[in-house]
């Protein structure tokens, strides 16, 4: 079991004792959003970790029943963090919102098709766009397939990573997945870690609580997971794919695509098939579906 954590109290100390940047309350978290009020079925939430993902990953697969389908494991601060590709990803202590969801479809039936796994770090990516233009005002938009934009400027505001994992339930295996993200929250300009990346504050956002952020975020992802629930993981139908191919800022842009083999693909985005791939299409005229890569917008004449 978590070592809880409630909000900031006197006896903290060290890099915990920030009172510009108080700690989560788990208490108040399962009360807005666990049962009756909320959908998810387990929140918990610890001062330090070295990643969210990794110790949800771990936790579910050692004891399934114990952690849920909509299982939360949230955090002050993440020492490990990682991005795609295994990259580094670290904040000062209470600067950002940094939460996993174990999403279990399979819990309870037969899962989903493979193709529909693709759609949840879009998900992640979409619920994150939306709660931040509802509590933040902010006007973003999701760069494929995992980062979330500040629309002026472009800078990075969260990065989303979902780790798949097989839950052994005895008698068949269960397809799972922790979807992690990372917000930017209350960083200074000298905190962000490289010069693309930007912070709620900085952003000019209307709030920099954590917990309104947080529990903004994890509405909206649980929104479109039960709209995704109820079609089987059809994203066309539970209206996800609409949805996210109208908020993102890659259709329609040049780009360059750093692709898991070290191989580079340079084209013009065109489109986002049924499964969530991106669709570029090549100076020779020649389409690639892309189901995972790092994409980096061109500007324009870069191509």
């Amino acid at each position: 079991m978590h070592n809880e954590s409630n909000s900031g109290t006197p006896g903290d100390a060290g890099r915990f004792s920030d009172l510009e940047r108080p700690g989560l309350d788990v208490r108040a978290l399962r009360r807005a959003l666990c049962p009756p009020s909320g959908p998810f079925a387990r929140v918990e939430l610890v001062e330090e970790i070295a990643s969210t993902n990794e110790q949800l990953a771990g936790d579910a697969s050692a004891d399934q029943a114990a952690w849920p389908d909509l299982s939360v494991l949230t955090t002050d601060y993440q020492s490990a963090g990682a991005g795609r590709r295994g990259r580094g990803w670290a904040t000062p202590p209470r600067s950002a919102v940094l939460v996993s969801v174990l999403l279990r479809p399979g819990q309870d039936g037969p899962g989903w098709p493979a193709d529909a796994y693709g759609w949840l770090p879009l998900l992640g990516g979409l619920a994150a766009a939306e709660a931040l233009a509802d509590v933040a005002g902010l006007d973003t938009g999701v760069k494929w397939p995992n980062d979330v934009l500040v629309r002026e400027g472009e800078k990075k505001l969260v990065g989303v990573l979902a780790r798949a994992l097989t839950i052994d339930r005895g008698d068949r295996n269960e397809s799972a997945v922790v979807l992690g993200a990372g917000i930017n929250v209350s960083l200074s300009a000298a905190e962000l870690p490289v010069e693309t990346a930007t912070s709620v504050e900085l952003a000019g956002g209307s709030t920099t609580d954590r917990d309104t952020i947080l529990r903004a975020y994890l509405r909206r992802a649980a929104y479109w997971y039960a709209a995704m629930r109820e079609t089987g993981g059809d994203a066309e139908s539970a209206g996800l794919a609409a949805a996210v191919r109208e908020n993102t800022m890659t259709i329609g842009r040049d780009v360059v695509a750093e692709l898991p083999g070290g191989e580079r693909l340079t084209g013009r985005a065109r489109a986002m098939d049924d499964a969530g791939r991106l669709v570029i299409i090549d100076p020779a005229g020649v389409p690639t579906s892309l189901a995972a890569g790092d994409v980096v917008h061109l500007r324009a004449g870069d191509l």
